[in-house]
């Protein structure tokens, strides 16, 4: 492996995120992240082109109930 990060790397880098993005903006980075790594593992396993379908699904199933109206 060529590049090989230690403790003192990973400590530079996380302040270099600090300073970019911010304390406050630091949960919404991580998250998209997380999203986008997610994703990719999916996208390898091939469950990418199922999880598309699921929504569509669960639109047709919802039921609305009629409301009745007795204004007359």
């Amino acid at each position: 492996m060529p590049f090989r990060v230690g403790p003192m790397e990973i400590v530079l880098i996380l302040m270099v995120v600090l300073i970019v993005f911010g304390v406050g903006k630091l949960p919404q980075v991580g998250g998209a992240i997380g999203k986008g790594i997610r994703e990719f593992r999916k996208a390898q396993r091939g469950d990418y082109d199922n999880e598309e379908e699921e929504p569509a699904k669960a639109e047709s199933r919802s039921t609305v109930k009629p409301t009745e109206d007795n204004s007359k």
